[in-house]
């Protein structure tokens, strides 16, 4: 069955101009696009979307980080969706990625690391409803 999960290229991602070769991978992983934005959000916005990390160590440098530049969002479309996404996404660090992963071939730390994805299917759905209307996603 088809489902969506949310994904982010994050601003290291941007910045260093692999959005355009991410997003081929993406499509060549059989994953429809759904909804796509470039955005630049503010530090407010990127405090709301990881609320649930506010009490962690690292929130601050997360959500400075997450303003720091544009990114793009994505609504992603696929059978089993949130796991086949945070697959091809691979490992929180990248050293640790698997070969072909996006994180193997574009993240520079674990901190930097090109890309998020949702962890659930419900978390899906709550981040897709943060970055697009329903009228956004196609």
């Amino acid at each position: 069955m088809s489902t969506l999960t949310f994904g982010i290229i994050k601003p290291d991602a941007v910045r260093a101009g692999n959005h355009g070769a991410i997003i081929q991978k993406i499509s060549d992983a059989g994953f429809k696009i759904r909804g796509l934005k470039l955005i630049h959000q503010t530090q407010k916005q990127a405090e709301g979307f990881y609320a649930v990390h506010a009490e962690r160590p690292f929130f601050g440098e997360l959500t400075e980080f997450m303003s720091s530049g544009p990114c793009v969002v994505l609504a992603l479309e696929k059978s089993d969706a949130v796991p086949a996404w945070r697959e091809l996404m691979g490992a929180t660090n990248p050293a640790e990625a698997a070969e072909g992963s996006l994180r193997k071939q574009f993240a520079a730390s674990i901190g930097e690391n090109a890309v998020h994805g949702s962890d659930s299917d419900e978390n899906a759905a709550i981040e897709i409803s943060y970055f697009f209307s329903k009228l956004e996603l196609v």
